[in-house]
């Protein structure tokens, strides 16, 4: 067996069931889960529709890198959402449809490391705990970079020593941030850019929570977006993950897409060839006119924007919380550790939250997710205001 299988760690979620297990919750509440970040919103109709429509397709094999209509179609929609030069992206070379950004992130880590070189992955710390993973399989070790308050949730690149950038082939960033909600500024993706410019890394931007955000007139920049504005226009060493899964509530059409740097994508179609995970038909067609609307997404903000404010208004003044800048995860400080409020919560209450600790790892002498757990507003409104109440009932006997 591939001895790099032994380096990864249990799955939060893995440890989240073990903790929960030891208790027992009160058979009167209906469990509300405020733990996965699974979008409960209705799909889009038009998708349901196009899928059904096109089942015939599954007679057919799908190509790797997915048909030129769906290319297309992400090129134009990255083109208008961060105002890119007009045919500065290219559906052919700059352009690839995957299944979902999980996959690609996991798969994108082993296709463009050189485990030969001492290679390190850097990394945000609480992160998604794919990117350590990748970093495992590519036979690369980990270095995070802790976001805390202090530096508004994005990481403090002036901190981390020359030798590790010297070694550093590959940089995750996630931005809106999961689970903080922080989102990357101008400034710190410049600065990024200026130092894989100097030490020649690549920056893998996940910007899969883009489309989540608070305020219609301020949507978060992204990667490629900055790469423009610094006439970067071949964007060298960026590439930028998106999905419909949080954008459109399609998380089980498992459709998403890599853009960027076309010789990094050229190698990457070459591994995706061989490893099998083309997008199927009636997929693509579905997300080809997903990515063409826009409508349901403003919809699908306004149903977040009112759910943060009916939960912070009831946690506000017995948590210390606030809303992120996007996203769709509330990230609150606990009095108690992050696995005693958590286990507690559930016993009591019948409400399944995330420990922080369970995102992050100990780091430069701190574990940045201790006290704090990770709330995803993903139910409905009224599962949501539910649970607030409940949570404030709970924290009020601490």
């Amino acid at each position: 067996m591939n001895p790099d299988l032994d380096r990864l760690q249990p799955y939060p979620f893995e440890k989240l069931a073990t903790l929960k297990a030891a208790v027992e919750p009160p058979a009167e509440l209906a469990h509300i889960a405020l733990s996965i970040g699974e979008p409960q919103h209705p799909a889009p109709d038009f998708v349901i529709e196009a899928v059904t429509q096109q089942l015939p397709l599954l007679a057919k094999y799908p190509l790797t890198k997915g048909n030129i209509e769906l290319r297309q179609g992400i090129a134009d929609w990255l083109t208008r959402r961060f105002q890119l030069k007009a045919n500065s992206l290219n559906a052919e070379q700059h352009v690839l449809p995957v299944n979902g950004t999980r996959e690609a992130l996991f798969a994108f880590g082993q296709a463009v490391v050189d485990r030969t070189k001492n290679p390190l992955v850097l990394s945000p710390n609480p992160f998604y705990q794919i990117y350590e993973g990748a970093a495992f399989l590519a036979g690369a070790e980990p270095y995070f970079l802790n976001t805390t308050p202090e530096n508004n949730y994005q990481p403090a690149l002036d901190q981390v020593p020359a030798e590790v950038w010297q070694r550093c082939q590959l940089i995750f960033l996630c931005s809106p941030g999961n689970p903080t909600g922080g989102v990357a500024s101008r400034k710190t993706l410049t600065h990024l850019i200026e130092l894989s410019d100097q030490y020649d890394f690549i920056i893998a931007s996940d910007e899969c929570y883009s489309e989540l955000y608070p305020d219609e007139n301020n949507p978060p920049v992204g990667l490629l977006q900055i790469a423009a504005e610094l006439g970067r226009d071949d964007f060298n060493n960026c590439v930028v993950f998106h999905s419909l899964s949080k954008r459109s509530n399609l998380p089980g059409l498992r459709s998403g897409f890599v853009a960027g740097d076309a010789q990094v994508l050229k190698k990457f179609l070459l591994y995706r060839t061989y490893h099998g995970c083309a997008m199927p038909m009636h997929h693509q067609i579905a997300s080809t006119q997903a990515w063409a609307d826009e409508a349901h997404v403003i919809e699908n903000r306004r149903l977040y924007r009112q759910k943060f404010e009916a939960v912070l208004n009831i946690l506000g003044d017995c948590l210390e919380v606030s809303a992120p800048d996007a996203g769709f995860y509330l990230w609150p400080k606990t009095a108690i550790s992050d696995t005693e409020f958590t286990q507690r919560l559930f016993a009591q209450q019948n409400v399944t939250v995330v420990p922080g600790s369970y995102l992050s790892r100990e780091a430069h002498g701190i574990n940045p997710g201790d006290n704090h757990v990770r709330m995803a507003l993903v139910a409905t409104l009224d599962e949501c205001i539910e649970a607030a109440n409940r949570i404030k009932t709970f924290v009020n006997t601490l």
